[in-house]
């Protein structure tokens, strides 16, 4: 039986007790208007497109008011997301308003890997709600929700097709963000250029299965002009917070030497029907789908990584406690598995350096044994050579002793003979004869 004819067979068993009185209960819806507008809401808008499109600028000009922001370069090595938070005040309504902008996207001559930035940050925002949800003691009436409730893809105004950059990081973003794609600055183009663009944008999601946000049309309320809008997506806008005075009024506009672009004129850009679809009629939708659809998708699909599942194989309900303990059970398996591994590899290792070790000494042992015998027959040698040394010595001392011997006899006689040859020069010059002495009178003998 569906659903509804068990709401409607309900519905015509119960019976209506009309009052006696007034109850209170009315107020209900009172009661959570007020609490809701105590507590404050949230909003996280993420804007992504290339640097000078006017993402910042547009965000002035959506809040009337004027965001702190430093003007970025198109030289940043890689895409880098720069979130701010502020606090806003409309009437007694309190929001805290967080935009994230991509810094650097699209200015890298590789531009393959620009979206994983984006996505690592979405994922990270998931990831931290869902650890809050985990925890045993969760606050989360009072945690701060940062995750991203509504994507503005800008798309440059080129009037041919969108940039495979624009493609692909949207199709990365659909199933993790409610995409809103707006043509930026679309007073570069003329009105006949900007409608063959805008059907071209929309045959080129539709051809590549971009999913897109599309405004609520369940609710009557809004039903009409929500199906209205979006045959309007995406919304060409004009960003300004300068004033202009045309005519009695002060209007914020662009001024141009051809003439000026109202930004509130509805004839001149989409930039009224962007606020109203983003701000003041669907900001709850989003935040509803950014939980209930994107958040969800996230949820489960880290739960079944963990081994969470709603039913067994036998489509019973799975009990929470049996599934941890089945799970922690496996982990501790595992865990004991690989300290065993690592245990085993560990005592590998070990014998292997054990083994290293050993032949490293055999071998310094061999070496030390080769050395130590060429040490020895280094010091025979030597000794061979001293020995050698000694007996030339003792052989080179008995020469010298005998030449010394020699020379002392021989200048024994020497003297002797010198005596000789003075005595016959003193007989000779007694005798008259020393003019006739002979120099080499002791060579020669004279003869008389």
């Amino acid at each position: 039986m569906a659903a509804a004819d068990i709401a409607r067979q309900v519905g015509e068993d119960c019976r209506t007790v009309p009052l006696a009185g007034h109850v209170g209960f009315d107020s209900l819806p009172d009661q959570l208007v007020n609490k809701s507008v105590s507590q404050g809401f949230c909003f996280n808008i993420l804007c992504v497109g290339e640097t000078g499109l006017g993402k910042s600028t547009l965000m002035d000009t959506l809040f009337n008011t004027k965001f702190e922001g430093e003007p970025t370069t198109h030289t940043q090595p890689g895409v880098q997301l720069r979130s701010s938070t502020y606090d806003l005040q409309e009437s007694n309504v309190g929001l805290k308003l967080t935009i994230v902008s991509t810094v650097g996207f699209g200015d890298q001559i590789n531009k393959e890997d620009s979206y994983k930035p984006i996505v690592e940050f979405i994922d990270a925002q998931f990831e931290a709600y869902l650890q809050e949800e985990l925890k045993i003691r969760r606050v989360l009436h009072s945690y701060h929700d940062s995750r991203i409730h509504a994507c503005l893809y800008f798309i440059a105004p080129t009037g041919h097709s969108l940039k495979s950059l624009d493609l692909v990081t949207m199709k990365k973003l659909d199933s993790k963000v409610n995409i809103i794609p707006i043509i930026a600055k679309s007073d570069a183009i003329s009105k006949s250029e900007l409608a063959k663009f805008k059907i071209k944008i929309t045959s080129e999601l539709v051809s590549n299965g971009v999913q897109i946000y599309q405004f609520p049309t369940d609710d009557e309320s809004v039903a009409e002009i929500n199906g209205t809008m979006n045959a309007h997506l995406p919304f060409a806008v004009v960003g300004s917070t300068e004033e202009v005075k045309i005519g009695n009024k002060m209007m914020r506009a662009r001024q141009y030497p051809w003439g000026t672009v109202q930004v509130e004129n509805e004839a001149h850009c989409d930039f009224v029907k962007l606020r109203e679809m983003l701000i003041r009629i669907n900001m709850e939708d989003l935040r509803e789908q950014t939980h209930a659809r994107h958040y969800e998708l996230y949820r489960r699909c880290k739960l079944e990584e963990m081994g969470f599942k709603d039913t067994d194989p036998d489509s019973k309900p799975f009990s929470l406690q049996e599934t941890y303990e089945a799970k922690r059970n496996e982990f501790l398996g595992e865990l004991q598995k690989k300290e065993e591994e690592m245990r085993q590899m560990f005592v590998q290792r070990v014998k292997e350096k054990e083994a290293e070790l050993k032949e490293a000494e055999k071998e310094l042992h061999e070496k030390f044994d080769r050395l130590k015998k060429l040490h020895q027959e280094e010091k025979k040698k030597l000794e061979d050579k001293k020995k050698c040394l000694d007996e030339e010595m003792n052989a080179f001392k008995q020469r010298k002793a005998a030449a010394e011997l020699l020379q002392s006899q021989g200048s024994q006689a020497g003297g002797s003979q010198t005596l000789k040859r003075d005595k016959e020069k003193k007989n000779w010059q007694r005798s008259g004869f020393d003019a006739y002495w002979p120099a080499d009178r002791g060579k020669y003998r004279v003869t008389m």
